[in-house]
C-alpha cells in the first residue's frame, strides 16, 4: 500500500484542477517521496478525453502534470528543509513563476505516465525543479520551471484588490 499522497497530507482542501485533492472533477494527481530520497514521483494515466493528435496525449495536459507536480516537489522539499511533515501549520504554498516544458518524442494514449522532478540547485524562496515524463520507459518531456514560495492568502488578496483574511 502506497503512502498517503503530499496533495492529502498538506492540502487536503486543494482545489486546483491538476492536483487539488478537493476538486470535484479535477485530475487529483499524487505526489510521493521516491524511495531514493531525491525525487519526488507521481504516476498518471491519461483519459480519453486529454486526446490530442489520434492515439497521441494533448500537450496542454503534460504542461498541467509538469506544472502540478513540480510545484508539490518544490513543497515536499521545503517541508523537509523545515524538518517538518506536510500538513504541518503553517501550510507551505508555492506558485509557478516560470513553466518550461521541452516536448520529445510523442506521448502515446494509453500508457502509464511517471513523472519524476526534483529542486536542482539552491533551495529558496525561488527554487528551480527539474521534472522528467516519462511514456513507459521512454523520456517524452522535461520541465524546467521556478516555483515561489508564497502566502497564497496575501497572493489572492492581492489580485482580487482586497485585504488578506
Amino acid at each position: 500500500m502506497e503512502a498517503t499522497p503530499l496533495q492529502d497530507l498538506a492540502a487536503p482542501d486543494g482545489v486546483c484542477f491538476g492536483c487539488g485533492s478537493a476538486h470535484p472533477t479535477g485530475l487529483r494527481i499524487h505526489s510521493h517521496w521516491d524511495p531514493d530520497g531525491v525525487h519526488v514521483r507521481c504516476v498518471h494515466r491519461p483519459a480519453p478525453q486529454y486526446t490530442g493528435w489520434p492515439g497521441l496525449v494533448y500537450g496542454g495536459l503534460l504542461a498541467m502534470l509538469v506544472d502540478c507536480h513540480s510545484n508539490w516537489t518544490a513543497m515536499a522539499y521545503h517541508y523537509r528543509a523545515e524538518g517538518r511533515e506536510p500538513g504541518g501549520l503553517p501550510r507551505i504554498e508555492c506558485v509557478t513563476g516560470e513553466l518550461g516544458v521541452k516536448f520529445l518524442k510523442p506521448t502515446p494514449m494509453g500508457v502509464e505516465l511517471t513523472l519524476t522532478a526534483r529542486v536542482e540547485g539552491p533551495l529558496a524562496r525561488k527554487s528551480r525543479v527539474i521534472c522528467e515524463v516519462h511514456a513507459g520507459p521512454t523520456l517524452v518531456a522535461v520541465g524546467d520551471s521556478v516555483f515561489v514560495r508564497v502566502d497564497a492568502a496575501r497572493l489572492a488578496a492581492d489580485a482580487h484588490g482586497t485585504p488578506p483574511s
